[in-house]
């Protein structure tokens, strides 16, 4: 696929996707004979991935160490560590959010409640 394609498919600019090759959040992206970026499955699900958890949140600078760490094949240690880590913030954040809906829906019942019927 073209960088151009996959833009579109995952709803990234052009300029992401080159930038977030460029610092390591996504591996080399493979290349034509003609230097154009030719996007396959493995590359395309490294988008995948980081689209994701930059959508939940999760800082660039945990996912380049995770991606240098996967593209040298060591530290699995610590790639565990770096998920586990990330899954705790994000489980954090998702407590917060539950405690914010359920004030929101206190304070909804409450105004219902005060708000004459018709």
């Amino acid at each position: 696929m073209t960088i151009g394609e996959v833009s579109e498919k995952y709803g990234m600019t052009t300029d992401t996707l080159r930038y977030y090759e460029r610092i390591g959040l996504i591996p080399p992206v493979p290349r034509k004979k003609n230097g154009i970026r030719d996007y396959d499955e493995k590359a395309c699900g490294w988008v995948s991935l980081v689209k994701c958890m930059r959508s939940a949140g999760v800082q660039i600078e945990p996912l380049i160490e995770y991606v240098a760490l996967v593209q040298a094949n060591t530290g699995l240690e610590r790639r565990k560590n770096i998920l586990l880590e990330q899954r705790e913030k994000l489980l954090a954040q998702a407590e917060q959010l539950r405690s914010t809906i359920e004030l929101l829906n206190y304070k909804i019942e409450h105004y219902t409640e005060m708000i004459p019927k018709k």
